[in-house]
């Protein structure tokens, strides 16, 4: 193999040099997995410029392109990769992905593992991301305007696209570039709406017979208040439209939610999403996340996870987006998993399919493990990796994920099957001081490195944080640090998680002591009592 180095110039104070094993040394930096011999070029796009050596795999043709003398034509390469049927063979891929919170480092994490992927760009991604080296972050790039995605992906030979967040596949993203050949990862905003709009979910498990709760869809809050009374509470109401995690209050009393249905019927918290409300019999089990990779088709599950939603310990407190999770969730037996593939994502999967708007992505289905019948119900879909369930996923996955991303995008989903490091992960999510609520910006964390390397295995994923003129991190977000390890089993991930988060100097932030509770005794939490 040929010899060769790069050196990137991003903008005045980024500078990367890369080595012929493909890695960055630098603050930011990001993972070229070269094996094949190179050409040199040099060519530079609006917001980022560099001079290079290039791999074959991309190889230059001028044209007379008014945007930059030189358009790259991509070829594919083929080189061995495990986990994946018996091709044995992959196409190297650039990759784009879209986000910035710690679903997405997460992503980002897997994706520059693959030996598929040649190298990793995430818009807008964040700081940690940026440090880590597992990807380039593009905070320039306005996800929101597909005509620029659509341009920087043409510029930079990107072969896959991964949709992280909610929002842009509902607005419509994965649409707009699948209409120019670019394949994307993530639902069409037609199949999106399985978690843009909860009454649009319901009335497709209502058609294809998908058991989930008992509900009715209101407009108007007297007529809501009504059949709440006639229902009785504990009840839940959920507005209909996306509402960042936010959107499901589950009311103890008669009181508690008329008050929510008032919030979002009459003074409008939610904006347009929650114009509309579902109000939905009560639930008694314990929840878990089921995911499973849909290729409009075909869908293959994933390892089962279970997330902590409560703010508080034991389960108290407001909602949230999730403050830690652990996978495999023993809740979810084998035989239960078959189950939810039969009763809940085949189904689904079918019936998008009749309706004409087939579902291309990864299906996250929160269930409910009934207590009275220990039967699976479907309290809600998300049409993206969850957010923490993703981190501790993406560490035990070993197979090569840019690779099973793109047989989803082509529809090449069938006899695919995945690989898992034995033993468990968890992830312990480190949240500002009020969160869910208000909460101060720019409080300055430290002991990072040193909370990486407490133990084996421990992995600090990013969802809200920024570099301060001291080169310090700082939170800028609610949920701010996904600390995740790997163990040989749920004990020893939690102790290994635990570690690492009290090496944490945080003062703005906390966290909570019991993640995986409901899967371990109780007196493995006597210490952090």
């Amino acid at each position: 193999m040929a010899m060769a180095f790069a050196t990137f110039n991003l903008s005045p104070s980024l500078r990367f040099v890369s080595n012929n094993k493909g890695f960055f040394d630098s603050q930011l930096s990001n993972s070229f997995v070269s094996s094949h011999s190179f050409l040199g070029t040099s060519f530079s796009v609006p917001t980022l410029s560099f001079s290079t050596i290039l791999q074959t795999s991309c190889r230059p043709h001028i044209n007379s392109s008014p945007c930059s003398s030189t358009s790259f034509r991509c070829f594919s390469q083929k080189s061995p990769v495990d986990g994946l049927g018996s091709n044995g063979a992959s196409e190297r891929l650039v990759v784009l992905v879209i986000g910035g919170g710690g679903r997405e480092h997460a992503l980002c994490y897997a994706l520059q593992r693959s030996p598929s992927c040649d190298a990793v760009f995430c818009a807008p991604g964040n700081a940690g991301i940026s440090s880590s080296g597992n990807a380039t972050c593009i905070p320039e790039l306005d996800i929101s305007d597909s005509s620029a995605v659509i341009s920087f992906c043409r510029k930079w030979c990107v072969g896959l696209v991964v949709v992280g967040p909610e929002a842009p596949l509902v607005s419509g993203l994965a649409n707009d570039l699948g209409k120019v050949g670019i394949p994307t990862f993530g639902p069409s905003a037609e199949a999106a709406a399985l978690e843009g709009s909860k009454n649009f979910m319901k009335s497709i498990c209502d058609k294809y017979g998908i058991p989930t709760a008992k509900y009715q869809t209101f407009s108007d809050a007297s007529a809501a208040k009504q059949y709440i009374k006639e229902q009785g509470a504990p009840i839940v109401i959920k507005a209909d439209g996306l509402a960042a995690g936010k959107g499901v209050i589950v009311a103890m009393t008669l009181e508690e939610a008329y008050e929510a249905v008032d919030s979002m019927l009459v003074e409008g918290i939610f904006g347009s999403a929650g114009c509309r409300v579902i109000v939905e019999e009560f639930l008694e089990g314990e929840e878990a996340s089921f995911f499973a990779l849909v290729d409009g088709e075909n869908a293959i599950q994933l390892e089962s996870a279970q997330d902590h939603k409560r703010v508080g310990d034991g389960d108290t407190g407001p909602n949230t987006g999730g403050m830690g999770a652990y996978s495999p969730a023993p809740v979810l037996t084998e035989e239960l998993q078959s189950l939810v593939m039969e009763s809940i994502i085949l189904p689904t999967v079918k019936g998008m399919s009749a309706e004409g708007c087939k579902f291309v992505g990864v299906l996250y289905a929160g269930l409910m493990i009934e207590k009275k019948s220990g039967l699976p119900k479907l309290i809600e879909y998300n049409v993206r990796f969850g957010d923490p369930e993703c981190q501790v996923l993406m560490i035990r996955l070993e197979s090569d994920l840019a690779k099973v991303l793109l047989a989803a995008c082509r529809g090449e989903l069938k006899g695919v099957s995945l690989n898992w490091s034995p033993g468990s992960a968890m992830v312990v999510v480190m949240a500002s001081q009020g969160y869910p609520g208000s909460y101060e910006k720019g409080t300055v964390i430290q002991s990072l490195e040193e909370a990486e390397n407490v133990a084996p295995c421990v992995k600090i994923f990013h969802a809200g944080t920024a570099l301060d003129l001291d080169g310090n991190f700082v939170a800028t977000g609610g949920r701010v640090l996904g600390v995740t390890a790997k163990g040989r089993d749920l004990k020893e991930a939690r102790d290994r998680a635990y570690d690492a988060v009290e090496e944490i100097k945080w003062p703005g932030g906390f966290y909570r002591r019991d993640i995986g509770w409901r899967a371990l005794p109780q007196n493995e939490f006597a210490r952090n009592a």
